[in-house]
This record gives C-alpha cells, sequence and structure tokens, in this order.
C-alpha cells in the first residue's frame, strides 16, 4: 500500500534528512587518499547519533554498519571495512537516518584525485539523471515518468541503469511503495498523488546494468568490474513543483 503523508509528516522527515545532509558535509574531506571506509563509517555513526538520531541501515535485514560505502566497480552496501582510499578511486556513500520514527536517505558518488573523462561523464550524467527524475516527480503523472527520464537520459550517453536494485517509497519505514526502477517498470505503474515520498537513485553503470553480489551478501558489483555511481535525493510529490526533502547538493557543497 502506499501511504500518503501529511504536511507535519514532511516537516519530521525533513529534520530525518537535514542529518543525513550534515552526514555526508562531514565526510567530504574525509574521503581522500589513505581513509579507511571504516573510518568514513565511524564518523558517519557517530554524526547521526550526536544529533539523536539513529543509523538506519545498521542492523536493518542484518546490514553490519551505519553507512553503504561502496568503491569503484562496487554499484551499492558496500560494507565499510580495512580498505583504504587511493587515488582514482570512485566512492559512492549512502547513508540513511531514522529521527523520531521518520527516515532519510541519501548517496552522493565522489571522487577521490584524479579519474578519467569518461568516468567523470558518468558521475556526471547519473547525478543529472537524478533531477531528470525529479523533475518528472508531479501529482498526475505516473511512475513510469520518473522512471523513464531516468532512463532515457542514462542511455543516450552509453552508460545503463541498474536493473537489480531500484528507488522505493519512504517515510516510517526505510523501504515502502511504490518500487522505482530506474528504467520503464512492466508492471505496477501508480498515478502520482500528493503526499508520495519517494527515494529517487539512479544507479549506473559504465558498462553492463547486470550485477553479481559477493559472498559477504551484500556488496553489489558491476558484473563487468567497470565504474559505477550513484545518486539518491528523497522527493514529496506536492500539489506543485516537487519538494527535495534531502539537502540540496549545493547545501552541501557535493
Amino acid at each position: 500500500m502506499i501511504v500518503l503523508r501529511t504536511d507535519r509528516e514532511l516537516d519530521l522527515m525533513i529534520e530525518a534528512n537535514r542529518i543525513v545532509g550534515l552526514v555526508h558535509r562531514t565526510l567530504k574531506p574525509l574521503v581522500k587518499v589513505g581513509t579507511t571506509t571504516r573510518e568514513l563509517d565511524s564518523v558517519a555513526e557517530d554524526v547521526i547519533r550526536s544529533h539523536g538520531a539513529e543509523p538506519a541501515f545498521k542492523g536493518y535485514k542484518g546490514y553490519p554498519a551505519a553507512s553503504c560505502i561502496s568503491i569503484n566497480e562496487q554499484v551499492v552496501h558496500g560494507i565499510p571495512g580495512s580498505r583504504k582510499l587511493i587515488d582514482g578511486d570512485i566512492v559512492s556513500i549512502d547513508i540513511g537516518v531514522k529521527l523520531r520514527g521518520y527516515y532519510g536517505d541519501q548517496a552522493i558518488t565522489r571522487v577521490v584525485g584524479n579519474i578519467s573523462e569518461r568516468e567523470k561523464e558518468l558521475l556526471e550524467v547519473t547525478r543529472e539523471a537524478l533531477f531528470k527524475g525529479i523533475e518528472q516527480a508531479v501529482a498526475g503523472k505516473r511512475l513510469s515518468d520518473i522512471c523513464g527520464a531516468v532512463q532515457n537520459w542514462v542511455e543516450q550517453f552509453g552508460f545503463s541503469v541498474v536493473r537489480q536494485f531500484v528507488g522505493h517509497g519512504i517515510g516510517r519505514r526505510l523501504h515502502e511503495e511504490p518500487a522505482v526502477p530506474n528504467y520503464v517498470p512492466p508492471e505496477r505503474n501508480p498515478r502520482l498523488r500528493k503526499g508520495m515520498v519517494l527515494a529517487i537513485e539512479p544507479m549506473v553503470n559504465l558498462g553492463t546494468h547486470e550485477v553479481v553480489v559477493a559472498d559477504d551478501g551484500w556488496t553489489a558489483s558491476a558484473a563487468d568490474g567497470l565504474p559505477s555511481a550513484h545518486f539518491e535525493h528523497v522527493v514529496a510529490i506536492t500539489r506543485g513543483e516537487p519538494r527535495i526533502l534531502t539537502m540540496f547538493e549545493e547545501d552541501i557543497d557535493a
């Protein structure tokens, strides 16, 4: 069932998402050569808890960390550990927060040092695809308008949208209906209504859309070993323009 949120609920979700943004801001200068992903995760959890919130991912279906940190060919759900960042790494950081019963969620992909021009284009196109999708998050349109906008933008540049993992509704649970694919869904295609809240999150691969999951049961990587990028915002459907509940990219100087 798709739940429609009240204005009061949206205000509470903004507070949760504000903390998510603060985590990303804090982590930005730490995404550098020599930092371990475990160190990033520890800082993320400290920031979350210092604001009276809980890390939404930790313990979710047994996930062991406060953040998902995916590097290079890793698409999503990378488990933080002893790996040190090196020059040329593409680092996707996904942060989830629970505050007063409501959830926030945002992913940003950052770069350590120098990457190729094609890799830079991958990140740029993925971020642009997110906003192409958000533009379609208007009451009266269909879910497929969001999905198609993302897919069409990505594929014209020769990149691939991941199909195994998708965006989602969000509110009192981290993952709610509806699923929000980054491709036109062949199944349920609800009309967008005021009060719907969606986590729109293009996951885009430089090569194939196919992914494989590691033996840890979590880390998903591009099957061909080529880089991936991931950007996400939480967006509320209103009577007018889409309302982005996560802190804006320019606000966190992404």
